[in-house]
């Protein structure tokens, strides 16, 4: 168990993950700061919430001084595959994380480094689906870089927190499918509240496994 409070950089906050992430981090007591590097401003002002505005996440170098002094990432930046070119969701996934990760651990070698990744990622690299191997050579390399720890997260349908800015449009169709789905297949839903207190209670406390399900989400957010 660390006792040390948190110091955590989040990317992603202008999406729904990362914005439900950044608003949990905000108030939970064992979290002391919290850095977002953001595209576009957040919108968000809190005593413990640092911005930092820059549109290259594949260059961090005009930023890299910002990033250090930090001993979590909690990285909710992505992109869906779904009408996208196979050689541009690779890049968008793989490449961009992987320069965020190497950046952060030469900066920040202390640091826990959880990454949202999704339900049904392929961790061989080798089956048919080609974002389900673009996730599993992510999660794998992200495991071989000099983090203190790493972990993957892989929520399937996450129930979005009231009152964001962020949460998907279709959402508000299909929340009702949540209670029913958590109590027939728990493994596949999450609330978004829960992923965000799983992050903070691995990153201080350790999990068995470096891979959490839906399951293991729901467990490590209670601990």
């Amino acid at each position: 168990m660390n006792t040390y409070p948190l110091r955590v950089i989040i990317t992603g906050a202008t999406g729904m993950v990362g914005e439900g992430v950044m608003h949990t981090c905000l108030i939970h007591p064992d979290v002391e700061a919290v850095l977002v590097i953001n595209r576009k401003p957040c919108g968000v002002v809190h005593p413990k919430l640092t911005e930092v505005i820059h549109s290259d996440f594949f260059d961090l170098t005009p930023i890299k001084d910002q990033l250090r002094g930090y001993n979590a990432c909690f990285f909710c930046l992505g992109v869906s595959s779904v009408g996208m070119k196979e050689e541009e969701f690779y890049r968008l996934t793989y490449t961009l994380t992987m320069h965020v990760a190497q950046t952060l651990s030469r900066l920040n070698p202390d640091m826990t480094f959880c990454y949202v990744s999704g339900a049904g990622t392929d961790s061989s690299e080798k089956g048919r689906i080609s974002w389900a191997r673009v996730k599993g050579k992510t999660e794998n390399d992200l495991m071989r870089l000099p983090f203190r720890q790493v972990y993957a997260f892989r929520p399937g349908f996450i129930h979005p927190m009231k009152g964001m800015r962020y949460t998907h449009s279709y959402y508000k169709y299909i929340t009702w499918l949540f209670p029913v789905g958590r109590s027939l297949y728990p493994k596949g839903f999450c609330r978004l509240d829960e992923l965000a207190l799983a992050m903070i209670h691995v990153t201080k406390n350790g999990y068995p496994k470096n891979i959490l399900e839906g399951n293991d989400i729901i467990q490590a957010a209670k601990a």
